[in-house]
């Protein structure tokens, strides 16, 4: 497939279950769980794709949020760029998201970006370390970039906007 991040024989994985948290494609279907973690959580996640991101808008809506998980079930189903949203084990609270996108920078064969809401800080090491240990044993990549964490902002020279 075309502009493809894994090729099409790729198993993309649907989900993925951690200690006390589980990953679930990021859909609609969640919207009223993600909008609530975003909108807890605006200051923190205005460093979690640039070193001062303008996401999420002040005055971002639920509709907004609605048409940003549409754009995220579309390329994910295109196989274009992988998001997932980080659920409580009982499903009913959205924990925060992760994002696996094809790098902007030539040496990396993708880019991922992860979040916690500010009230689930606690998971936020954890999810980054089992999200790194993921990518080496279900993903096809050899090269994974973690900017903004492994990598400082004023070091990397890709530009990502969701």
């Amino acid at each position: 497939m075309a502009n493809a991040l894994v090729p099409d024989d790729f198993a993309v994985p649907a989900s993925f279950v951690g200690d006390g948290y589980r990953l679930e494609m990021l859909t609609p279907a969640v919207a009223e769980l993600d909008y609530d973690a975003v909108i807890s959580s605006k200051g923190s996640l205005r460093t979690v794709f640039s070193a001062n991101d303008p996401w999420p808008a002040h005055d971002l809506t639920l509709a907004d949020n609605v048409a940003d998980l549409r754009k995220h079930e579309s390329e994910f189903h295109a196989r274009q760029a992988f998001a997932y949203t980080v659920l409580a084990v009982s499903g009913d609270l959205c924990l925060g998201c992760v994002y696996i996108y094809p790098s902007t920078v030539a040496r990396y064969d993708c880019e991922m970006y992860l979040w916690v809401r500010s009230s689930a800080l606690y998971l936020d090491e954890k999810l980054h370390n089992d999200m790194r240990a993921w990518l080496q044993s279900h993903w096809p990549f050899e090269q994974p970039a973690f900017p903004g964490r492994e990598i400082p902002w004023t070091q990397w020279p890709g530009n990502r906007h969701i």
